[in-house]
């Protein structure tokens, strides 16, 4: 299985449902997921499937709470597909960084102060940019180090991706 289609069987799973979904791969030269359901045609992408997966699970306070935190959490699906999976050189990793950076500075969740699909897929989209960072760059990042680690120990959903190693008293300064 391609990475998309193992986050999305990781994602069952987090979600409490039974394995074994009709998960493949639509045609072309794009490796685009697609799952088969029983009502027609197939549902394509990730971030669909995804968000269809948590309404299957009757989870639907994944995808936001109100309408302002589910268009939040809309949004951020979104950037997931189109800015992280996009990602082609370090410098458009240092502007995704720097502008996460920034935006979770006040937050510990990416819509608001509950966890999200959100959270879930750009944990997963990030990994391996986060994992590939030096000690330095986490710490240059911290904000984004500190989400990151709070969602890996998260239950479910680091599952069998490897546990990224932080420095501890960056993230976490004490206030005197």
């Amino acid at each position: 299985m391609a990475a998309p289609l193992v986050e999305l069987a990781s994602l069952e799973k987090t979600l409490g449902l039974r394995e074994g979904s009709k998960l493949g791969h639509s045609q072309g030269d794009r490796r685009v997921p697609v799952l088969q359901t029983n009502n027609g045609p197939g549902l394509v992408g990730l971030t669909t499937i995804a968000s269809h997966l948590v309404k299957v699970a009757k989870k639907e306070a994944l995808l936001g709470s109100t309408a302002e935190k589910s268009a939040i959490v809309q949004q951020w699906l979104e950037y997931r597909v189109t800015q992280i999976d996009n990602c082609n050189s370090q410098e458009d990793i240092r502007m995704i960084l720097k502008e996460l950076n920034c935006y979770l500075e006040d937050k510990v969740y990416l819509a608001g102060n509950s966890f999200t699909l959100a959270d879930i897929l750009l944990y997963n989209g990030l990994h391996p940019i986060v994992a590939g960072l030096s000690h330095e760059d986490r710490e240059k990042y911290v904000n984004v180090s500190r989400w990151f680690n709070h969602i890996q120990h998260y239950p479910g959903v680091r599952q069998h991706s490897a546990a990224v190693i932080f420095v501890k008293n960056r993230l976490y300064p004490t206030v005197h």
